[in-house]
């Protein structure tokens, strides 16, 4: 998912930088949609690689809270099973 996001990050900045119409651009509920169905290290690479919305403050808060929820989930599903792993 991390690829594919990362690579829709980059379909976008190219419609930014070649295009001049608005509508044709990823919309950032998508790009946010993708980080947080565990693209997120994808966004972050994107981010930095291509300097595709790195700037935008709003943005970026967005995308941190969808990081920390994404990990967050993560560690909750660990300790839930924690238990079941152990037992066999």
């Amino acid at each position: 998912m991390s690829t594919v996001t990362l690579l829709v990050y980059k379909w976008d900045k190219h419609l930014a930088m070649n295009t001049t119409q608005a509508s044709t651009r990823v919309p950032e509920r998508s790009l946010h949609i993708f980080a947080l169905c565990c693209g997120w290290p994808g966004a972050l690479l994107a981010q930095q690689w291509f300097r595709h919305k790195s700037k935008k403050r709003r943005f970026i808060v967005i995308l941190w809270f969808i990081i920390v929820l994404n990990l967050a989930l993560f560690i909750a599903g660990l300790l839930y099973l924690r238990p079941l792993i152990s037992a066999l």
